[in-house]
């Protein structure tokens, strides 16, 4: 299986299991699977946080360079336009698909995210490293540019200085820089990376589903708002916030010392 799905509670963990190839992402295989994955995800009531990681030493190595030397693959056309195609077909709804979620997703990242890897990190709500992760804006090196909206998710993460240098240069950074670059939240051993994430996700998955997910749209949209906008769209979410059951079940239960058992109503 391309991916390997583990729900535990409320948290769902999604694998890319190709680790002979380093978990690549650009064939169609792959994307159809993880874009699948990902919407039954959202469809599941049960499940209120995502995990993704990669199997074996790698979290994703993006693109297959032996398909590439090949010939034509799910990515590439026999004219630019037909390549242009495939891109819209093909990774792109990767993101759109991660952007359109209810449900935030916590990307573990167990070892090298090269290229559109790297990208597929930015995707996610939350990154945590392993100390052995490393990260590579590096299409730049094979002459070609971030096909799957790097060049948009980046820079709002790192800032445009560091992205331009990661892009532009198509260096590696190690979990370190990554962390003291803000493109990660914390580093771990690899041996406390899954758990770490666990308990994020659980942290995250014991507050009101619709609240968490109100809040996650609202963070993606304000990077494009103005503030005039974003106070707009906080006061129409709040009203229909105040009037769910949710935030009447957690006034109630604060009120009572109890813990509080959420719905999403």
């Amino acid at each position: 299986m391309d991916i390997l799905t583990e729900q535990d509670g409320a948290i769902l963990t999604l694998t890319l299991n190709r680790p002979d190839r380093r978990n690549p992402i650009t064939d169609l295989a792959m994307v159809d699977a993880l874009v699948d994955a990902l919407e039954a995800a959202d469809a599941e009531p049960s499940v209120r946080v995502v995990i993704l990681t990669g199997a074996g030493k790698a979290f994703c190595s993006g693109g297959d360079l032996r398909q590439m030397q090949a010939g034509p693959e799910s990515l590439i056309g026999d004219t630019p336009e037909a390549t242009a195609d495939n891109y819209r077909e093909g990774i792109q709804r990767i993101p759109l698909t991660i952007e359109a979620l209810s449900v935030p997703v916590i990307a573990a990242v167990n070892g090298a995210a090269i290229g559109a890897g790297c990208d597929l990190t930015c995707m996610c709500d939350l990154r945590v490293a392993s100390t052995s992760a490393v990260f590579a804006e590096s299409f730049v090196k094979l002459g070609l540019i971030p096909g799957d909206g790097g060049a948009w998710l980046l820079p709002r993460i790192v800032g445009f200085s560091r992205a331009a240098e990661m892009a532009l240069t198509g260096d590696k950074i190690d979990a370190e820089t990554a962390l003291a670059w803000g493109l990660v939240s914390r580093v771990v051993t690899p041996e406390e990376l899954l758990p770490t994430c666990k308990a994020l996700a659980q942290r995250i998955a014991v507050n009101p589903p619709g609240a968490v997910g109100l809040a996650r749209k609202m963070l993606r949209q304000a990077c494009d708002q103005t503030l005039m906008e974003a106070l707009n769209t906080a006061a129409k979410n709040q009203g229909g916030a105040h009037q769910s059951r949710d935030h009447r079940e957690a006034v109630a239960a604060f009120l009572e010392k109890r813990t509080p058992h959420f719905t999403g109503d």
